[in-house]
């Protein structure tokens, strides 16, 4: 077994390769060809634990992962876990690999592709509501499939928007500012992404234009929310995985319970989007909506690219049991 850091994973998956490969993965989630459990979630002082296991055609694995709010500075990231990969000819560990570094990169890759099957195609103008790891690379991957004219940020810590649009300002080919308010980064945007940790909605339909694409990022399992019912009831629904989003979407489950859709709001996966199952965007007025909640096939697919580049690299520390 080899284990893989934060390092190693970040030189060995650009995003630009990963987005191609989180295409590929949904299109296998939506044709039934992987197998997986719901993410199971645990109350842990602090914050929560995730359990989340699955099978690719040719391989399996897990991921274990903790969302805990640290005492202190906050240095330490939010989200800290590790993938597991197991041979899948002998049942052995093949591999332990940082999950932070790895999350971060097919979020962002996934809510990329998804934005390339469901945004406008003269979609320029994007929006990045939230200010951490998550804002800056999805600022990167969307820019790596459209091309984006102007970014607006938005957080509720504006020194932290500053620093952000600093470094994109310097990274990317594109004009960067900071909104003073939700509604000032959002009405324009013809891409919106939701990247924030908050607990209660503040996205609603009177933000949004038509026709604009949303990545709705924040919030994977029951209880914080980011899109108001407004906008959920307003959007054309889409997600990574239909078992997801009907138990553990939180802003498709409360506008369900609160009457205003039903299950059959949701339109599709976006593996289906991209086999040709069922219709993505249908006019350009459409308001599209992806929720992320993370996929475990996301997850070793991205680890076993980097394991396989690993191995031809030399790269990664062998560990004995």
């Amino acid at each position: 077994m080899i284990a893989l850091n934060s390092a190693t994973v970040k030189r060995l998956l650009p995003l630009e390769e990963c987005i191609e490969l989180m295409r590929e993965t949904m299109r296998a989630v939506s044709t039934g060809q992987t197998k997986q459990m719901l993410r199971q979630i645990l109350p842990v002082p602090g914050g929560v634990f995730g359990i989340m296991g699955g099978t690719l055609p040719d391989s399996f694995g897990s991921k274990l992962i903790a969302a805990v709010k640290p005492a202190g500075s906050g240095a330490t990231p939010s989200h800290q876990g590790v993938v597991v990969l197991f041979d899948p000819v002998s049942g052995a560990p093949a591999a332990i690999i940082d999950a932070t570094s790895l999350t971060a990169i097919r979020t962002a890759a996934a809510s990329a592709m998804a934005t390339q099957e469901l945004a406008r195609p003269d979609a320029s103008t994007l929006a990045i509501l939230g200010t951490g790891e998550q804002a800056l690379m999805h600022a990167r991957a969307i820019c790596a499939v459209g091309k984006i004219d102007s970014i607006t940020l938005w957080g509720r810590d504006t020194t932290k928007a500053e620093r952000l649009a600093e470094t994109l300002a310097r990274e990317l080919p594109t004009k960067v500012r900071v909104a003073g308010s939700i509604a000032d980064a959002a009405r324009d945007a013809a891409i919106v992404c939701t990247v924030t940790s908050a607990t209660e909605p503040f996205l609603g339909s009177a933000n949004i234009a038509p026709g604009t694409h949303i990545n709705a990022v924040g919030s994977s399992h029951l209880g914080q929310r980011e899109i108001e019912d407004s906008l959920v009831v307003a959007a054309s629904f889409f997600g990574d995985s239909l078992d997801s989003v009907l138990s553990q979407g939180a802003e498709f489950v409360q506008a369900r319970e609160a009457g205003l859709i039903g299950d059959a709001h949701f339109c599709g996966e976006i593996g289906e989007v991209v086999a040709g199952i069922c219709a993505g965007r249908t006019s350009p007025e459409e308001i599209t909506l992806y929720k992320s909640l993370g996929h475990v096939a996301q997850d070793l697919a991205a680890g076993w690219h980097v394991w396989r580049a690993a191995l031809a690299a030399g790269a990664g520390q062998p560990i004995a049991l």
